[in-house]
């Protein structure tokens, strides 16, 4: 099976993007599963019902997250409903939300790290009392592992390595070039990247976000201009064994309107 995980998902040039290219995208190649990182989604920040519902039309089928999931308010109580919208499995419990969702034959997980982030709980625990827990294991598993540090998600893939389909990073938008089947038969990538402006630092404003870095002053942050950009990694996995057979790196740039 062919499953689509795309990068970070920053503001309206993120979600035109997907409106604009990711039908033709499933029907051409076969995709059978798309997943998004959508908490940067709404205006640049957090994930807001409509910006969610807009995704979902347009044909994603899962949403995940990270750090910024708690920042648009409204989405708070639909994290409990149907809404496929994860936030990540090692938040303390007792939170709002679910950290895993099975949509066919595959299990989608969302986990956080915590170097440079916050002292959330462990996520290499967490993996491994859901993997030891969930009834019955989906073969094929996808994890978006949301987390700041390179090494970690390094860590995070190897340690997994031949338990899940795929251990695929988002949150520093930036997209890395190590995609790889690791030995075990775990799909890798560092980062996905991001989708959204072009003309921007990392989604945002360059020139805002250059002017915070000179002042080391707080400045309001609007999500950056040009292009719209997709990044994505396209995934093949096996379904009898749950192993990666390939992943590729998607970068498409959407012309202007």
């Amino acid at each position: 099976m062919k499953i689509l995980a795309i990068g970070d998902v920053v503001g309206r040039p993120g979600r035109q993007a997907i409106h604009r290219c990711l039908r033709e995208m499933r029907e051409k190649q076969g995709i059978e599963l798309v997943i998004a990182n959508g908490e940067n989604a709404a205006g640049g920040f957090g994930l807001s019902l409509s910006t969610a519902q807009e995704l979902l039309g347009d044909g994603v089928d899962v949403l995940t997250s990270g750090n910024h999931i708690w920042a648009q308010k409204e989405i708070i109580p639909y994290l409990d409903g149907d809404l496929p919208i994860l936030r990540p499995i090692n938040y303390p419990s007792g939170v709002p939300g679910h950290g895993y969702l099975k949509v066919g034959k595959t299990l989608v997980v969302n986990a956080i790290g915590r170097t440079f982030m916050t002292n959330y709980d462990c996520p290499f625990r967490a993996m491994d009392k859901l993997l030891a827990e969930v009834n019955p294991k989906p073969k094929v598993i996808v994890v978006d592992f949301h987390a700041e540090a390179t090494s970690e998600k390094v860590a995070m893939g190897r340690y997994l390595d031949g338990r899940v389909s795929a251990v695929l990073g988002t949150h520093t938008h930036v997209g890395t070039i190590d995609t790889q089947v690791l030995p075990g038969g775990t799909a890798y990538v560092t980062d996905i990247g991001m989708t959204g402006p072009s003309d921007s630092i990392i989604g945002d404003d360059a020139d805002a976000v250059i002017k915070r870095f000179l002042t080391m002053m707080p400045h309001h942050l609007t999500v950056g201009k040009g292009k719209p950009v997709l990044n994505a990694v396209l995934v093949e996995i096996n379904e009898d064994t749950g192993k990666a057979a390939a992943i590729q790196r998607i970068h498409r740039e959407i012309e202007e309107r």
